[in-house]
């Protein structure tokens, strides 16, 4: 029996073509979908409409994404249709930019390019990251391939994850375990125990200097909290995402002072496309061989 997957473009036709029993068809939103298809591959951060979809898709039994992250369709595919991830696909380069983020906030990166557009030669010494203790919040992909990234640095990382187990601390620890370290990463999916987890009271627990780091996604940290904190100086941080994202004009997070902010782009690198298409051509293989998924978040066989 030959299953058909829809997916939303070359990259996608090319990474299935040649896995056993499917039926690849590349589709356009504005037009008609076929009503058979059984398996969906949504575009890359492309808006999620699950009602929609489903119901021109009466046969549709997965829901195959290309991000990691999951929490605009969680709780809005119905409860046949399972919803599978592309986790391992963007833990490497979102870490590389934690670890990137982290360089230019201890070395004054920035302060130095600032500097040399102003003609100023401002020699001086600089924080490291060599002996700087790490918390990274989310043992997952992400929170492991940064692991290995801080420990090339000489630093020292602690993981923690939803429950405490060999090597890994869980959530009921982070409160006893912010003060220790002089940086924190977030690196958590977007679920109802992590909304706002980086609230007043967890970053009033971090240590005078500390660095927040935000890899995750912007409504983790509570935004006029972190705001209050860096203004007043006691706090850095670095985002790659916001609550609003992007800020609206006039907005805080665009003139706050110790703050580096990019535009979502942690993931955004060369390649992307190719290393989740081969996550997802993985678990299309699993599902058209009637395996259990490695990444699924929602539903099962």
């Amino acid at each position: 029996m030959t299953i058909t997957v829809l997916v939303p473009d070359e990259a996608g036709e090319t990474a299935l073509t040649g896995v056993n029993g499917l039926d690849v068809v590349r589709y356009d939103t504005a037009g008609a979908l076929p009503g058979h298809a059984e398996v969906l591959v949504p575009g890359f951060l492309a808006p999620a409409d699950p009602e929609s979809l489903v119901a021109a898709l009466p046969n549709l039994r997965l829901i195959q994404l290309l991000t990691a992250g999951a929490e605009n369709w969680i709780g809005r595919v119905p409860a046949h249709v399972m919803l599978s991830v592309a986790r391992g696909a963007h833990g490497g380069s979102t870490a590389e930019w934690a670890l990137a983020t982290l360089l230019a906030v201890y070395r004054d990166l920035i302060p130095f390019e600032r500097e040399r557009v102003a003609g100023t030669w401002g020699r001086r010494p600089t924080e490291t990251l060599i002996d700087k203790k790490v918390l990274v919040i989310g043992a997952g992909d992400l929170g492991t391939q940064l692991k290995r990234r801080l420990s090339a640095c000489d630093a020292t990382t602690t993981l923690v994850g939803t429950r405490a187990r060999d090597g890994v601390h869980g959530f009921d620890e982070v409160p006893d375990l912010l003060g220790a370290h002089d940086a924190v990463v977030m690196m958590v999916p977007l679920t109802p125990a992590t909304e706002g987890m980086a609230d007043a009271a967890f970053l009033s627990r971090m240590r005078d200097g500390a660095v927040l780091v935000n890899a995750a996604r912007g409504k983790v940290v509570d935004t006029g909290a972190l705001v209050a904190e860096l203004a007043s100086g006691r706090l850095r941080a670095a985002l790659d995402v916001t609550e609003p994202e992007p800020p609206p004009a006039g907005h805080p997070l665009w003139t706050v002072p110790n703050l580096l902010l990019t535009p979502h782009v942690a993931a955004s690198v060369e390649g992307y496309e190719r290393r989740a298409y081969a996550v997802v051509a993985q678990e299309i293989a699993r599902y058209a061989a009637g395996e259990r998924l490695h990444n699924l978040v929602q539903g099962d066989y």
